[in-house]
């Protein structure tokens, strides 16, 4: 019978959710933690030339000189590191004389397959071993994945993969190229499996394998608490549980179990993982997460309508991410899904010659009810709730500017339709003003069509000069520390909180040059 390995890719694939940035100190105890529970192969992180020099911090590396120097001297595991094809000239790789660096990894998509095995035959001949990374195995038909393999004995790795790059694959897709590679593979090369878990498939499908297992050994990816981009990987703590009770290895949990209590699980605090409706839908429509992320970061669309720009995505553009592309028809489906703006004259006729009141829904709107009410109702002020109605003061008007929020209004707290503005993406029945979307959003992606950002833009342009705000606080990492007690929480990851907060301030910064723009409650964007 075959035997099973486990490569751990915490350093590697984890650093989508902390940029990499592990920390030194982190990083020597990660490998330390690793080498103390057996695991067999040890992902070090990535080389590559899209780097400008070596942080120790990080575990992206600009040579190999540097990757080096975090491996032990006495080592016990195989240790490697992943190349993207086209990320690293072959020629600049050294020969593999020190045997620090054991193997290397070669993801690349099936447009330049040829090219990259030709690019993992040039480190071969380095003496590397090589791992031959097909990412999306799923696009390949029968008929290319036999012929991929047909290349692959050619070449004779040290191991060959099933890629689930964007974790959609089920169980069926998974025997289709299992017993494809079994019936085609040289018996010498090892069959790996790397996998995502999106649709929270990458145990059992792992399972799955495991039990298909004959005498062919095995390589299976994980990561410390499924450590990830997206919904994760497959958790290292529960697969080598798993090999240890049905296939007899002995590989050491408890030192996995500290490194999460330690260090993995503040990473996970600041920048969650997981199972999420984004990552469903991505899987769904195998296209690449961040496509998913994105518009889920955007908080302006139910599900049903990712749901309908992803149905009508071409396949060309699902697997490799484009951010033009996704903002682009982002853009395109809220216009679309617009109607003409109408009322505007009878909003800014009643606005003349007053100044204005923006009350959003942050936090801060608890603490200062008294004085909120004190500036709405002075007769020289028009006062505006966002995405919501304040129940301590009866607004002039309520701006919708958000689809999502729209379907979260209480209907036994909706206000009167005469009294609101809606943006002409939200599809409000007969509104007191619909707004045009395409002229109040803003040139900040991060912030692109941010509801009192809009409101404020809009205000400014009809020749208000004097705006009061009320609850545009800022994001914090805290997630119910954002949005006002009658409001839901925020959740996001910290470099999402951090772009979002600069957007913002940027955006301030801008519009305060034509307007006296004063923060009634406190605020971390002025």
């Amino acid at each position: 019978m075959g035997q099973v390995s486990i490569l751990d890719c915490t350093l590697r694939d984890g650093g989508y959710c902390n940029e990499w940035k592990f920390g030194k100190k982190n990083i020597a105890e990660i490998i330390d933690g690793l080498e103390m529970s057996k695991i067999d192969i040890i992902e070090c992180g990535y080389v590559t030339d899209r780097i400008s020099g070596y942080d120790p911090d990080y575990t992206k590396y600009r040579n190999f000189s540097d990757l080096e120097g975090m491996i032990p001297e006495n080592k016990r595991a195989m240790y490697v590191a992943m190349i993207n094809y086209g990320e690293y000239d072959a020629e600049a790789i050294p020969e593999n004389t020190s045997g620090r660096i054991d193997g290397i990894r070669v993801a690349f998509h099936k447009s330049r397959l040829d090219k990259a095995l030709e690019f993992c035959r040039r480190i071969k001949e380095k003496g590397y071993k090589v791992f031959v990374q097909p990412m999306l195995a799923m696009s390949y038909s029968d008929i290319e994945f036999i012929s991929l393999i047909t290349k692959v004995n050619e070449l004779a790795p040290y191991a060959m993969y099933i890629v689930d790059s964007f974790g959609s694959m089920k169980k069926n897709e998974l025997l289709r190229l299992y017993y494809l590679m079994e019936h085609n593979l040289d018996a010498d090369i090892l069959l790996g499996f790397h996998s995502h878990n999106n649709l929270q498939l990458a145990y059992s499908n792992t399972q799955t394998l495991l039990s298909l297992m004959g005498s062919r050994s095995l390589i299976i990816d994980s990561s410390i608490m499924g450590m990830g981009r997206g919904a994760g990987n497959l958790n290292s703590e529960l697969i080598i549980q798993e090999i240890n009770e049905g296939y007899g290895a002995d590989y050491s949990i408890v030192p996995i179990l500290n490194l999460i209590d330690r260090i993995i699980g503040d990473f996970y605090k600041q920048n969650y993982w997981g199972y999420s409706l984004a990552n469903y839908l991505s899987a769904t429509y195998n296209l690449h997460p961040n496509y998913a992320n994105y518009l889920a970061n955007k908080d302006t669309l139910s599900f049903e309508a990712m749901n309908a720009i992803f149905s009508a995505m071409p396949d060309e553009k699902r697997f490799e991410y484009e951010s033009s592309y996704i903002e682009k028809i982002y853009l395109e489906f809220m216009e679309k899904n617009s109607s003409e703006g109408t009322g505007e004259d009878r909003l800014s006729g009643l606005l003349a010659g007053k100044k204005a009141f923006i009350i959003a829904p942050g936090k801060s709107i608890d603490s200062y009810r008294n004085k909120i009410a004190e500036i709405a109702a002075r007769d020289d002020v028009a006062s505006f709730s966002v995405n919501f109605v304040y129940p301590f003061v009866d607004t002039d008007f309520i701006f919708i500017g958000n689809r999502k929020r729209l379907s979260e209004l209480d209907a036994g707290d909706a206000p009167q339709k005469s009294r609101v503005i809606a943006a002409s993406n939200v599809p409000f029945p007969n509104p007191f003003a619909r707004l045009s979307y395409s002229e109040i959003i803003n040139d900040n992606e991060a912030v692109r069509d941010n509801s009192s950002l809009m409101i404020l833009k809009y205000l400014i342009g009809i020749g208000v000069k004097e705006i009061y705000i009320a609850g545009m606080d800022g994001y914090s990492y805290d997630s119910l520390g954002n949005y006002s007690q009658l409001q839901h929480s925020f959740i996001k990851r910290s470099e999402d909180i951090d772009r979002i907060n600069k957007g913002l301030t940027d955006a301030i910064n801008k519009m305060s040059e034509s307007a006296d723009i004063h923060f009634v409650t406190p605020s971390i964007i002025r």
